[in-house]
């Protein structure tokens, strides 16, 4: 068996034990590590049984913000909720929830059915019955041929369904995963992300799963964190935190977005948003709203790179009254290389409903 066979195809018969899913609130949560404040006064509060990612670049505060609401860091000032009850300074396993580490955390010395079972086995629970539990456990994930192989013997994707069937041992209302598909590599790691999120849904628990991946949050979330420097900059549906970013910060780090000026203002056109034509080219545009943000005769640029991506080609925009660069995605059927190609003069202009005024 590989380890991407899809887990259904050997579980249809394992029962799965479905935990009524658990809200989680943070108020006015912050964390100080000496003089450093790695969390800074924040409030969130993710649904029961929604998939959350905590997203944004190393050192934001969502892995600390994670390890808070597990009880592995102790709360500087401020609340953990987990259905509406108060942990904040409850121990990890009176709070209901699971955590999924992302270096695995496997006992090299023991089988992957050991491994699973080793939690029943310090509750004194009889060998065969948490080996019963730990292999029913296995079939859910899809690894009941690899019972018996140590962590060793394992791959990345297989060591990470060990990881995630012990930590649903315990049945938890809330999964807790701290980059779970960082040691991945990028085929694997596309597999593994749907097998987390049809988990999700077929146990029905909250999910809360930290990552700096724009596009595994984009994949994975009902609900998006950005975060940065220990802040909440946005929060959302994948769709409205890529379409309708409150900040530079966000359409930055998210990509694929043009930060621009106009009134005095700035605001995002999506770089599959922009229109670009050969130089003496007169932008077709409808005609403007006041206090828009349109360019009547669109910008002049030279095409500084045009980068085939497959589908579309990524191209590097340089704006001829030297304002910052633009990153046009273009369908691999419009372009052409003779007149759109490096070093060419080409126009650059986006019809007015396609851009989104960022916060002040």
């Amino acid at each position: 068996m590989s380890d991407l066979t899809p887990a259904d195809s050997t579980a249809s018969s394992t029962p799965v034990v479905r935990t009524s899913a658990a809200d989680i609130e943070l108020v006015h949560v912050s964390k100080r590590y000496g003089d450093a404040l790695a969390v800074d006064s924040i409030d969130l509060r993710i649904p029961g049984g929604e998939y959350c990612c905590l997203l944004g670049p190393s050192g934001c505060g969502k892995t600390s913000t994670l390890r808070m609401i597990a009880g592995h860091e102790s709360v500087s000032e401020g609340d953990v909720l987990i259905a509406n009850r108060n942990v904040t300074r409850e121990e990890p396993a009176a709070r209901g929830t699971a955590m999924v580490f992302q270096s695995y955390a496997l006992f090299p010395h023991l089988s992957a059915l050991d491994n699973v079972a080793f939690s029943l086995k310090m509750r004194g629970v009889a060998k065969d019955a948490r080996r019963k539990r730990a292999a029913e456990l296995l079939d859910l994930v899809a690894m009941s041929a690899y019972a018996q192989r140590k962590p060793s013997q394992l791959s990345g994707g297989q060591q990470q369904r060990v990881a995630l069937a012990r930590a649903l041992l315990n049945e938890p209302r809330c999964l807790l995963l701290d980059e779970p598909l960082s040691a991945l590599d990028p085929f694997l790691r596309v597999q593994m992300r749907a097998e987390l999120k049809r988990w999700q849904k077929e146990l029905g628990i909250t999910f809360v799963h930290v990552t700096h991946s724009q596009e595994e949050a984009m994949a994975l979330a009902d609900l998006v964190v950005v975060m940065s420097h220990g802040r909440i900059e946005q929060a959302g549906s994948p769709h409205e935190v890529f379409n309708r970013p409150r900040t530079e910060f966000v359409a930055r780090f998210l990509g694929g977005h043009n930060v621009l000026e106009a009134n005095g203002r700035a605001f995002t056109v999506r770089a599959d948003h922009l229109r670009i034509a050969p130089h003496g080219t007169t932008p077709v545009q409808p005609a403007a709203r006041e206090g828009g943000f349109s360019r009547i005769g669109g910008i002049p640029c030279t095409v500084r790179e045009a980068e085939y991506q497959g589908t579309h080609l990524r191209m590097t925009l340089a704006p001829l009254d030297g304002s910052p660069e633009l990153i046009s995605l273009l369908p691999d059927s419009a372009y052409d290389a003779s007149k759109l190609g490096p070093d060419a003069r080409v126009v650059v202009w986006w019809d007015e409903h396609d851009a989104h005024a960022l916060a002040a």
